[in-house]
């Protein structure tokens, strides 16, 4: 695919396309990538409808901090939630998937670099929330990170794909359009490329 980075087969990329209209939005599609990522419910209510009606096959990832009270809205319109970080958003999801049961991937964002303007849960009491998912029923499949930008990634990456083999997890979404190489080299199975896609052009 033009412009698109090559990755290895096992690789999700997902295309960040948050404040990009749907005119945007459909060459991508066009050139056959079929996962996209959004932070802002009000933004996928307007763009993804119209979208995903003219593009069934397409899927949707939530990528940003999500409300508790914005849950339902996540699970009727995505088909991924990359940021479970707190017991009320579990409770909310699973309430929201009382009424629309679906399937649905579900992702615990771990907060390796202990930053505070962040979401996620704190590398030493993840065992205690991927309990609480489990004793819910919250399947959750994989784990994400932001690494913090002052800093290497390669680090923070090493250690996600460490957890996510010591929790026997299959999905391992980190890297982002400055360093998803490094996640690659990490055993990504999910990166998140926005910016990269639109400075050359797409």
């Amino acid at each position: 695919m033009q412009n698109v980075p090559s990755l290895p087969d096992y690789v999700r990329l997902v295309a960040v396309t948050k404040e990009r209209s749907t005119l945007e939005i459909e060459p991508l599609i066009q050139q056959g990538i079929t996962w996209f990522g959004e932070n802002r419910i009000q933004e996928i209510q307007e763009k993804w409808p119209s979208l995903k009606a003219k593009y069934p096959h397409i899927k949707l990832q939530f990528v940003g901090r999500l409300q508790s009270n914005k849950a339902q809205e996540a699970i009727d319109l995505c088909d991924s939630i990359i940021s479970v970080d707190r017991p009320s958003l579990v409770d909310a999801l699973c309430s929201a998937l009382l009424k629309n049961p679906k399937p649905m991937e579900f992702l615990a964002q771990v907060n390796l670099g202990s930053e505070a303007q962040k979401g996620g849960v704190a590398p030493e009491k993840l065992d205690e929330f991927l309990n609480y998912c489990h004793h819910k029923g919250l399947l959750i499949q994989g784990l994400m990170t932001i690494p913090p930008i002052d800093q290497n990634p390669q680090p923070f990456f090493h250690k996600l794909r460490q957890l996510c083999d010591e929790h026997k997890l299959t999905e391992c979404s980190m890297g982002m359009s400055d360093d998803y190489e490094i996640a690659l080299k990490e055993r990504a199975t999910q990166v998140r490329i926005g910016r990269f896609l639109w400075a050359r052009g797409l």
